[in-house]
């Protein structure tokens, strides 16, 4: 009988040998892909593969390698991303630049202790409080989003010393229990109930709808904290709202004494065209939550930024209360971010998201135009919705992309919508082969759809944000 550990052991160096192989046999690839798939059923999820956004009619995908606008599998098939790990490639996959920076930093030092200070954390916030719009100060570092939203509503609370917090109809802010607090769908709600109670929900672009909340609570004796609002409703389908109404909120929470907090984990580091979403509209957030991008697509690392009032005496007297991330701006992680802030500015990839996504979008307006299922194009930038008249005909449109060599994202809320959320860094020509590809997918989806329109469609198989 094999002993645990020795158990143990065989399997680690089986892993292991092949992270350190330079290339992969036949037989290397034929395991990856097995081996992935009983990993995930067995040890992961035994439902993953039923939800999983990347498996198509005939087959799974396993990812091995990337590099700038796509991603291999472990036989060597590419990709084009649309889907960019939720918006995480801004400066595309593999950005040497970035990938140079934190290997240097890996031969000096990993990680930190946490009782001396740490340069680069220093540096890095320095840098976002320069980027950073208006006068938006003190920086925290955490390494995922949900993280990320749970310390601003933290520091909401402690520093309003006021209890209910405003957020939006399909809203996603996260599923920890903070995180879920803020977001407004039932599903991933109601199996952690009850969770943070004094959280109303209003209707996403009706500055009104806040407005009256926040009059209705404070008339019969409650305090409200703060507001929380996507610039984008992102997992709602791509849904921008009226060009006043984030101006119209800060009007409103400056009227009531409501700190305001813009949740920019996905909008950030310029997937709109802007390096700051709320910068298109000429507003300042109290907290602002940035994330996804911020590692450049190679070290997770996301964090808040928030006005220099709110350093109440509290913090002042403690500055452990808001909270410490083991992990969170570690020297890696910082090194990319310091990295990631570099290349975008540098290379004005804001810029060029804007002028690609108004190419895209042109392109995508023509498609529309000559393929009825394709009911609306919306979208800001290298962010992008597609929306088709069921969640079955926006499943199968993603599936025919995928079968054709293109990831795309489904909107977690809306499954009649498909993102299209590319590396900033991607080429007018990549583009152009997006859209003969999404061509040719619509017109064999609406060609399917009619020749069996009584047919049963496949189920939506798409990842949640």
């Amino acid at each position: 009988m094999v002993d645990k550990n020795e158990a143990i052991l065989q399997e680690a160096s089986r892993a292991l040998e092949l992270i350190l192989k330079e290339s992969l046999n036949a037989a290397d690839k034929e395991q990856i892909v097995k081996k992935s798939i009983e990993h995930f059923t067995e040890h992961v999820s035994p439902d993953w593969l039923r939800y999983y956004k990347s498996i198509s009619k005939n087959s799974v995908l396993v990812e091995w390698a990337d590099s700038m606008e796509a991603f291999k599998d472990p036989h060597g098939n590419e990709f084009i991303d649309c889907l960019g790990g939720f918006g995480i490639n801004i400066a595309g996959h593999q950005n040497i630049e970035i990938v140079k920076a934190v290997e240097a930093q890996l031969n000096r030092q990993a990680l930190h202790n946490h009782e001396l200070l740490d340069p680069l954390r220093g540096y890095l916030a320095k840098l976002v409080s320069m980027s950073a719009p208006g006068n938006l100060k003190y920086v925290h570092f955490c390494s995922e989003g949900t993280e990320a939203i749970e310390l601003a509503l933290s520091l909401a609370l402690m520093t309003s010393d006021n209890c209910f917090i405003i957020s939006t109809v399909n809203a996603f802010h996260g599923k920890k229990f903070g995180g879920l607090s803020g977001t407004g769908k039932a599903t991933c709600r109601k199996l952690n109930l009850p969770i943070i109670q004094d959280v109303q929900y209003v209707e996403f672009g009706n500055a009104k709808a806040a407005e009256t909340a926040i009059k209705s609570l404070i008339a019969v004796g409650e305090t409200v904290a703060a507001m929380i609002v996507e610039p984008i409703q992102i997992a709602a389908g791509v849904l921008i709202p009226p060009e006043d109404y984030l101006q119209q909120i800060r009007e409103i929470c400056d009227h009531y004494g409501v700190l305001l907090i813009i949740d920019e984990i996905q909008t950030g580091m310029g997937r709109t065209g802007m390096f700051w979403a709320c910068e298109d509209y000429g507003v300042v957030p109290d907290i602002l939550v940035f994330g996804n991008a911020f590692g450049g697509g190679v070290m997770p690392i996301t964090g808040i930024i928030f006005k220099k009032h709110l350093w109440v005496e509290e913090l002042a007297d403690n500055p452990w209360i808001l909270g410490q991330s083991t992990s969170g701006g570690n020297p890696l992680a910082c090194a990319a971010a310091i990295a990631t802030i570099k290349f975008i500015i540098e290379n004005d990839i804001s810029d060029q998201i804007a002028k690609k996504g108004d190419y895209i979008m042109e392109k995508l307006k023509d498609l529309q135009m000559r393929h009825p299922i394709l009911l609306d194009v919306r979208g800001k930038g290298l962010l992008i919705g597609l929306e088709f008249p069921t969640p079955e005909i926006g499943t199968a449109v993603s599936q025919a992309l995928f079968q054709r060599g293109v990831v795309t994202g489904g909107a977690f809320n809306n499954a009649k919508i498909i993102k299209i959320e590319p590396a900033g860094v991607i080429s007018l020509e990549t583009i152009d082969k997006i859209i003969a590809k999404l061509d040719g997918a619509m017109s064999m989806v609406a060609q399917e759809f009619a020749l069996s329109s009584s047919q049963s469609a496949p189920d939506a198989v798409f990842l949640t944000n």
